[in-house]
């Protein structure tokens, strides 16, 4: 009798694995974008891909975001399943007209007629030393804008499957890979074929503080979660992975239970996620709220280079730990 066993593989490779297995599955998907194919990706993503799949399928572009991107819409609409890859989300700047006043309104401003079946995938975040121009957090402004789905796998797992669910959805997906889980290892359950893209998931549960958080915080945010355990202190996580549509009933459903809530966000506190989430809560659960909402976000600078000055402005686990004690230190 056989048994299957789990594969244990890096972030990387999932991301890798996921392309490698979308490409084989559909011929009208490829992938393009700056250096994926001779130089295999500036994270080495799709390294290998080229050789195996052919230039077809893994197309190196111009230096030229608002031209790639909008080469993408326009193979989009006409039936293909593009995948485009932009290096840093701070790049994507460069393809904000395409991708908010084209890829996201064209099917609204079409009554239907055309839809975007447009998957963008970039890298997010800072930790490798990579300065102000290569290490902000974005995703949270592309989650403001209506017609996109915003997606930020954290996990092997998510890394793996997202991918093909979001090739699925015939309007435009934007897929936030941060740069600190490329090297992260796990185990990739065989009885997994897929997961969904429309909901949160509780990582670890609770009773005493919510913990939430997406990407590349999430670990962080675990690694809290088990300095509070130490201490008695039992905190639920909420991994939001879809930051459009948000999960709110995902997360009013914890904050009923555990009646306060720390939000952790890499991007800045001013006009952030970290606020609409805050607000949500504010509307749909005031009266369950047995102490104010905490935010742990990075410090309103640029993200520095020097690497004490970039641990120094982020998110790390001992300021999470420190919030939710504070708020449980008043029940």
């Amino acid at each position: 009798m056989s048994t299957t066993v789990s594969q244990r593989m890096t972030y990387r490779e999932a991301c890798k694995q996921a392309i490698r297995a979308a490409i084989l599955a559909d011929p009208r998907v490829f992938l393009m974008g700056e250096d994926v194919a001779r130089y295999g990706g500036c994270y080495a993503v799709t390294k290998g891909l080229s050789e195996e799949l052919g230039e077809d399928k893994i197309r190196d572009t111009p230096l030229s975001e608002n031209a790639y991107v909008g080469a993408g819409i326009g193979a989009a609409i006409a039936g293909m399943r593009p995948i485009v890859e932009i290096m840093t989300v701070n790049f994507s700047l460069l393809a904000l007209d395409q991708i908010v006043n084209n890829a996201a309104t064209i099917p609204h401003m079409s009554g239907g007629q055309f839809s975007v079946p447009l998957v963008i995938r970039m890298a997010t975040g800072a930790g490798k030393q990579l300065a102000a121009q290569h290490s902000h957090s974005l995703e949270g402004w592309y989650a403001h804008i209506p017609g996109l789905k915003i997606l930020a796998p954290a996990t092997v797992e998510d890394a793996r499957f997202m991918l093909q669910s979001a090739i699925d959805d015939p309007n435009p997906v934007l897929i936030f890979e941060h740069v600190m889980l490329y090297n992260r290892e796990d185990d990739l359950d065989p009885a997994i074929a897929s997961v969904d893209i429309t909901s949160a998931k509780v990582r670890r549960p609770g009773r005493d503080v919510t913990l939430i958080s997406y990407g590349g915080s999430l670990f962080k945010t675990l690694d809290a979660a088990e300095t509070l355990r130490q201490e008695g202190i039992e905190a639920e996580v909420i991994d939001l992975r879809v930051l459009r549509p948000l999960d709110t009933p995902a997360i009013l459903d914890s904050i009923r239970r555990t009646r306060r809530a720390v939000i952790v966000d890499e991007g800045w506190k001013s006009g952030s996620l970290s606020a609409e989430i805050s607000a949500r809560i504010m509307e749909g659960a005031f009266f369950d709220l047995d102490a104010p909402i905490t935010r742990v976000c990075s410090r309103e600078v640029p993200i520095p280079y020097a690497a004490h000055l970039e641990q120094a402005a982020l998110p790390q686990p001992s300021a999470i730990a420190a919030a939710a004690r504070a708020l449980v230190a008043n029940k």
